[in-house]
């Protein structure tokens, strides 16, 4: 299926490749991967378990470099983490010591230390209500379900105010019902926030109802991008209407040719 030109690339990903050294020689585990990406896109990325799509967005979080290639963030080459880039992982990595305020409150003060003591709580108070978490504020993880933990690791994440948002499988551990409130909130809070997301996800239906493009990877070794979808559902996004058109059904029966036909994985 044809893809759409990106004007002006806020974020690039520019030939880049990964290899390993291993007992038996160099593993190649990303080839050649090129994608450009505008500012406030939301961007699934979808593929086998073992294609390198944590790896590459650890590239784009700058807790991983390329072997070769570049990923630059508005020109500026990625080499570490920084809080323009934040990411939020399947597991929370919320402290279990510490309330979910506290838990938002300690990235707020490492990130703006100049910020007023009246400053600081504020950001906080805003992203705990944006996540309709107010009344849970003094709660500790192991008081929170998982879906509110992380709603917790979201606000965290946004309260720095960073460009990019990264989400590592983060709605996998959740139940049906928890996790289609949880998409339509994260939906609600992008268009708010207009930051841009890129998202791994191993549920097709999820990455057709919240992207703008679905990037599809090839297994690995050197795996690369196979294809990339463009998702042309009007916004904000209804999804029954979604899931009832003949549109989503040839673009979900596209998606699932890909991953379990052209691209099966030899233990499926």
């Amino acid at each position: 299926m044809p893809t759409m030109p990106i004007v002006s690339p806020f974020l690039t990903i520019d030939r880049v490749t990964k290899t390993y050294p291993t007992a038996n020689g160099p593993a190649n585990i990303l080839d050649g991967i090129d994608l450009a990406v505008a500012e406030g896109e939301f961007i699934c990325l979808i593929g086998h378990s073992g294609c390198g799509k944590s790896t590459l967005l650890n590239m784009v979080s700058g807790f991983n470099t390329p072997t070769s290639g570049s990923v630059k963030l508005q020109d500026r080459l990625i080499s570490e983490p920084g809080p323009d880039r934040m990411m939020v992982f399947q597991n929370y990595c919320l402290l279990p010591w510490l309330t979910a305020y506290d838990n938002i409150y300690l990235a707020v003060d490492a990130v703006y230390p100049h910020h007023t003591e009246a400053q600081k709580k504020a950001i906080v108070r805003e992203h705990i209500e944006m996540v309709g978490l107010t009344e849970s504020a003094d709660k500790k993880p192991t008081q929170l379900s998982g879906g509110m933990k992380q709603r917790v690791a979201i606000a965290r994440a946004l309260a720095i105010k960073p460009q990019v948002l990264i989400l590592d499988e983060p709605f996998g551990a959740l139940d049906a019902i928890t996790k289609e409130e949880l998409q339509d909130e994260l939906l609600a809070i992008w268009r708010e926030h207009q930051v841009t997301v890129l998202m791994i996800t191993h549920d097709v239906d999820e990455a057709l109802y919240l992207a703008d493009r679905l990037v599809m990877m090839t297994n690995g070794p050197a795996a690369k991008i196979g294809e990339i979808l463009d998702i042309p559902f009007e916004r904000p996004r209804n999804r029954e209407k979604i899931m009832e058109s003949e549109t989503y059904i040839d673009l979900r029966n596209y998606a699932l040719d890909f991953l379990f036909n052209r691209y099966a994985h030899l233990d499926d």
